[in-house]
């Protein structure tokens, strides 16, 4: 399969999630707290190159691509290469650089369910949403019992491996899944034809 229908597979599937976790976030009414980047900030997210195949092709068709690569060859700091903090002091608050083309990790949490022991689902989320809105977080795990339709985390990551087992089942650190989806458009194209029929000048 050419890596630019991947891509197309990707941002559809994407797309269908974003649509059911708008809906999820207007029935239940649980949001994220303004700037608040602590998911984000935590040094051992894992994370697929598949899910960020999306962001490397967009480096590449803007001539990007071998500078962040070099970027995140020379990183020593084990947080999210896009994620931005707004100070030095306090890494919990910031923002996604590339918000846009993040990641199905960064798109489920918080907003989406695992399966316990019993086959339940239950929310995976973070603290700050469970304690500061526990009256809504409670409304929507009573909801969800009750049939509300959430997202599944293993439900999105098994469509995720129908477009590419390879790349969407090798679990790394964020940052190296970063590169190695950069590697895969680069070494793509190191003999094809720029998109497009367009030539690669950069």
């Amino acid at each position: 399969m050419a890596i630019e229908h991947k891509i197309q597979l990707v941002e559809q599937l994407f797309d269908r999630l974003e649509n059911e976790i708008t809906s999820f976030r207007s029935k239940t009414q649980l949001h994220c707290k303004t700037g608040c980047g602590q998911c984000c900030s935590k040094p051992n997210i894992n994370a697929s190159p598949l899910e960020f195949l999306p962001w490397a092709f967009y480096l590449f068709l803007n001539g990007k691509a071998e500078a962040i690569l070099e970027e995140l060859n020379t990183k020593t700091n084990t947080n999210c290469h896009l994620y931005q903090s707004l100070s030095t002091t306090d890494q919990t608050n910031g923002r996604c650089t590339d918000y846009k083309y993040r990641g199905l990790i960064c798109r489920l949490f918080g907003y989406a369910s695992n399966r316990d022991k019993y086959g339940q689902l239950r929310m995976a989320t973070c603290k700050i949403i469970k304690e500061g809105q526990q009256e809504k977080f409670d409304a929507a795990e009573e909801a969800i019992s009750k049939g509300l339709y959430v997202p599944v985390f293993t439900d999105y990551y098994t469509r995720l491996s129908q477009i590419d087992n390879r790349l969407a089942t090798t679990l790394l650190p964020i940052n190296e899944a970063l590169k190695m989806a950069i590697e895969e458009v680069l070494h793509y194209y190191a003999y094809r034809p720029f998109p497009g029929g367009l030539e690669n000048i950069a």
